[in-house]
Protein backbone atom coordinates (compact mmCIF):
# COMPACT_ATOMS: atom_id res chain seq x y z
CA UNK A 1 0.00 0.00 0.00
CA UNK A 2 0.88 3.69 -0.39
CA UNK A 3 1.66 6.00 2.01
CA UNK A 4 2.00 10.02 1.48
CA UNK A 5 5.20 10.91 0.37
CA UNK A 6 5.41 14.77 0.03
CA UNK A 7 3.54 17.94 -0.68
CA UNK A 8 5.16 19.91 -3.71
CA UNK A 9 5.16 23.81 -2.87
CA UNK A 10 5.71 26.15 -5.21
CA UNK A 11 7.13 29.62 -5.02
CA UNK A 12 7.95 32.26 -7.21
CA UNK A 13 11.63 32.22 -5.97
CA UNK A 14 13.86 29.65 -4.54
CA UNK A 15 16.47 31.01 -2.62
CA UNK A 16 14.16 33.86 -1.00
CA UNK A 17 11.66 31.12 -0.17
CA UNK A 18 13.96 28.92 1.81
CA UNK A 19 15.21 32.32 3.85
CA UNK A 20 11.67 32.68 4.45
CA UNK A 21 10.86 29.43 5.65
CA UNK A 22 14.42 29.38 7.67
CA UNK A 23 12.98 32.90 9.40
CA UNK A 24 10.03 30.68 10.34
CA UNK A 25 11.86 28.04 11.73
CA UNK A 26 12.32 25.33 9.25
CA UNK A 27 15.57 23.53 8.53
CA UNK A 28 15.66 23.46 4.48
CA UNK A 29 17.82 22.25 2.55
CA UNK A 30 18.82 22.75 -1.40
CA UNK A 31 17.51 19.70 -3.51
CA UNK A 32 21.56 20.15 -5.48
CA UNK A 33 24.47 22.17 -4.77
CA UNK A 34 24.50 23.53 -8.70
CA UNK A 35 21.57 25.38 -9.83
CA UNK A 36 18.64 23.79 -7.52
CA UNK A 37 15.11 24.12 -8.38
CA UNK A 38 13.58 23.26 -5.30
CA UNK A 39 14.47 22.86 -1.55
CA UNK A 40 13.60 20.40 1.08
CA UNK A 41 12.05 20.36 4.24
CA UNK A 42 12.64 16.83 5.38
CA UNK A 43 10.76 15.61 8.96
CA UNK A 44 11.89 12.15 10.79
CA UNK A 45 8.59 10.44 10.48
CA UNK A 46 5.62 11.34 7.59
CA UNK A 47 5.94 13.08 4.09
CA UNK A 48 8.14 16.42 3.67
CA UNK A 49 7.50 19.58 1.56
CA UNK A 50 9.25 20.13 -1.92
CA UNK A 51 9.85 24.04 -2.27
CA UNK A 52 9.68 23.98 -5.93
CA UNK A 53 10.41 26.79 -8.03
CA UNK A 54 10.15 25.31 -11.13
CA UNK A 55 10.38 21.34 -12.42
CA UNK A 56 13.44 22.07 -14.40
CA UNK A 57 12.61 20.30 -17.19
CA UNK A 58 14.03 22.17 -20.20
CA UNK A 59 11.12 23.07 -22.97
CA UNK A 60 13.42 21.06 -25.94
CA UNK A 61 12.37 18.11 -23.40
CA UNK A 62 8.59 18.96 -22.81
CA UNK A 63 8.22 19.26 -26.84
CA UNK A 64 9.84 16.15 -27.14
CA UNK A 65 7.52 14.39 -24.76
CA UNK A 66 4.88 15.94 -26.19
CA UNK A 67 6.22 15.01 -29.77
CA UNK A 68 5.76 10.66 -28.46
CA UNK A 69 2.34 11.45 -26.97
CA UNK A 70 2.98 12.80 -23.41
CA UNK A 71 0.89 15.50 -23.62
CA UNK A 72 -0.52 14.65 -19.94
CA UNK A 73 2.76 14.34 -18.51
CA UNK A 74 3.72 17.69 -19.98
CA UNK A 75 0.60 19.25 -18.93
CA UNK A 76 1.44 17.78 -15.35
CA UNK A 77 4.58 19.99 -15.33
CA UNK A 78 3.45 22.77 -17.04
CA UNK A 79 0.99 23.18 -14.14
CA UNK A 80 3.66 23.05 -12.10
CA UNK A 81 6.35 25.48 -13.47
CA UNK A 82 3.11 27.91 -13.87
CA UNK A 83 1.14 27.79 -10.59
CA UNK A 84 0.62 31.08 -8.56
CA UNK A 85 1.91 29.39 -4.49
CA UNK A 86 1.11 27.56 -2.23
CA UNK A 87 0.56 23.68 -2.29
CA UNK A 88 0.38 22.53 -5.70
CA UNK A 89 0.89 18.62 -5.67
CA UNK A 90 0.59 15.28 -3.96
CA UNK A 91 2.49 12.49 -4.12
CA UNK A 92 2.24 8.83 -2.76
CA UNK A 93 5.01 6.86 -2.09
CA UNK A 94 6.02 2.74 -1.56
CA UNK A 95 8.55 1.02 0.24
CA UNK A 96 8.75 -1.52 -2.98
CA UNK A 97 10.86 -1.51 -5.65
CA UNK A 98 8.76 -1.59 -8.33
CA UNK A 99 5.06 0.65 -8.64
CA UNK A 100 3.83 -2.72 -10.63
CA UNK A 101 0.67 -3.06 -8.69
CA UNK A 102 -0.17 0.71 -8.91
CA UNK A 103 -0.21 0.01 -12.68
CA UNK A 104 -2.10 -3.31 -12.63
CA UNK A 105 -4.44 -0.87 -10.57
CA UNK A 106 -5.08 2.16 -12.91
CA UNK A 107 -5.00 -0.65 -16.18
CA UNK A 108 -7.53 -2.15 -15.10
CA UNK A 109 -9.67 1.30 -14.97
CA UNK A 110 -8.29 2.11 -18.24
CA UNK A 111 -6.69 5.04 -17.00
CA UNK A 112 -3.40 6.24 -18.51
CA UNK A 113 0.11 7.16 -17.02
CA UNK A 114 3.67 7.78 -17.39
CA UNK A 115 6.73 5.98 -15.71
CA UNK A 116 10.16 7.28 -15.69
CA UNK A 117 13.40 6.48 -13.66
CA UNK A 118 14.56 10.04 -12.01
CA UNK A 119 17.20 11.21 -9.18
CA UNK A 120 19.59 13.62 -8.07
CA UNK A 121 22.65 14.08 -6.18
CA UNK A 122 21.99 16.38 -3.07
CA UNK A 123 23.95 18.65 -1.12
CA UNK A 124 25.16 15.83 1.37
CA UNK A 125 26.69 14.02 -1.86
CA UNK A 126 23.89 11.21 -1.92
CA UNK A 127 22.73 9.97 -5.27
CA UNK A 128 18.97 9.57 -4.32
CA UNK A 129 17.14 7.18 -7.69
CA UNK A 130 13.61 6.41 -7.28
CA UNK A 131 10.92 5.29 -9.78
CA UNK A 132 7.80 8.06 -10.33
CA UNK A 133 4.94 6.94 -12.20
CA UNK A 134 2.32 9.96 -12.89
CA UNK A 135 -1.28 9.61 -13.87
CA UNK A 136 -2.39 11.26 -17.03
CA UNK A 137 -5.56 12.89 -14.94
CA UNK A 138 -3.76 15.25 -12.66
CA UNK A 139 -6.70 14.52 -9.84
CA UNK A 140 -5.25 11.35 -9.44
CA UNK A 141 -1.47 12.10 -7.12
CA UNK A 142 1.77 10.67 -9.12
CA UNK A 143 3.31 7.59 -7.21
CA UNK A 144 7.16 7.13 -6.85
CA UNK A 145 9.43 4.43 -4.85
CA UNK A 146 10.91 5.57 -1.74
CA UNK A 147 14.27 6.62 -2.36
CA UNK A 148 17.28 4.15 -2.51
CA UNK A 149 18.89 6.15 0.56
CA UNK A 150 17.05 7.57 3.33
CA UNK A 151 17.10 11.61 3.06
CA UNK A 152 15.36 11.92 6.74
CA UNK A 153 17.30 13.22 9.87
CA UNK A 154 16.43 10.75 12.94
CA UNK A 155 14.79 11.87 16.25
CA UNK A 156 14.83 15.24 14.67
CA UNK A 157 12.06 18.30 15.91
CA UNK A 158 12.47 21.61 13.63
CA UNK A 159 13.79 24.68 15.91
CA UNK A 160 9.92 26.19 15.75
CA UNK A 161 9.03 23.11 17.44
CA UNK A 162 7.26 21.76 14.49
CA UNK A 163 7.67 17.55 14.06
CA UNK A 164 6.17 16.44 11.33
CA UNK A 165 2.82 16.72 8.96
CA UNK A 166 0.15 16.00 10.64
CA UNK A 167 -2.65 15.46 8.32
CA UNK A 168 -3.44 16.43 4.77
CA UNK A 169 -6.43 17.19 2.79
CA UNK A 170 -6.98 16.47 -1.21
CA UNK A 171 -9.83 17.40 -3.18
CA UNK A 172 -10.58 14.91 -6.40
CA UNK A 173 -13.54 14.36 -8.30
CA UNK A 174 -15.73 11.90 -6.67
CA UNK A 175 -14.94 9.01 -8.74
CA UNK A 176 -11.13 8.91 -8.36
CA UNK A 177 -11.69 8.89 -4.22
CA UNK A 178 -12.19 4.65 -3.90
CA UNK A 179 -8.88 4.53 -6.92
CA UNK A 180 -6.92 6.59 -4.41
CA UNK A 181 -8.48 4.93 -1.19
CA UNK A 182 -7.35 1.54 -2.85
CA UNK A 183 -3.71 2.45 -3.45
CA UNK A 184 -2.96 4.13 -0.31
CA UNK A 185 -4.85 3.89 3.01
CA UNK A 186 -2.04 6.10 5.00
CA UNK A 187 -4.74 7.61 7.55
CA UNK A 188 -3.45 11.33 7.85
CA UNK A 189 -4.73 11.93 3.83
CA UNK A 190 -8.22 13.57 4.33
CA UNK A 191 -9.90 13.17 0.59
CA UNK A 192 -12.96 15.28 -0.61
CA UNK A 193 -14.44 16.72 -3.52
CA UNK A 194 -12.85 19.28 -4.85
CA UNK A 195 -9.82 20.02 -6.15
CA UNK A 196 -6.26 20.75 -4.23
CA UNK A 197 -4.58 20.49 -1.14
CA UNK A 198 -6.39 22.13 1.70
CA UNK A 199 -5.92 22.22 5.47
CA UNK A 200 -2.12 20.77 6.12
CA UNK A 201 -1.75 20.44 9.85
CA UNK A 202 1.56 20.22 11.80
CA UNK A 203 2.23 18.84 14.77
CA UNK A 204 4.03 20.29 17.10
CA UNK A 205 6.36 19.19 19.95
CA UNK A 206 4.87 20.68 23.38
CA UNK A 207 4.63 24.25 24.04
CA UNK A 208 5.56 25.07 20.43
CA UNK A 209 4.08 28.51 18.60
CA UNK A 210 1.67 26.76 15.88
CA UNK A 211 3.20 28.06 12.73
CA UNK A 212 1.07 29.38 9.42
CA UNK A 213 2.52 29.33 5.97
CA UNK A 214 -0.31 31.66 4.64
Amino acid sequence: MLRVSHIIYKVDHLQQAVEDFRRRGFEVEYGTKRRPYNALIYFSEGPYLELLASTGMPKPLKRLLRFFGKDAMVDRLDYWDTHGGGPCGLALETLKKDLNEERKVLERQGLGYFLMKSGRSDTKGRKLRFTGLFPDDMQIPFFMTYFNIDPKPRNFTHPNGVKRIGSIAFGTEERYIPLIRELCSDEMLHLFVGKGIKDMEFEYAPGSTPVSLD
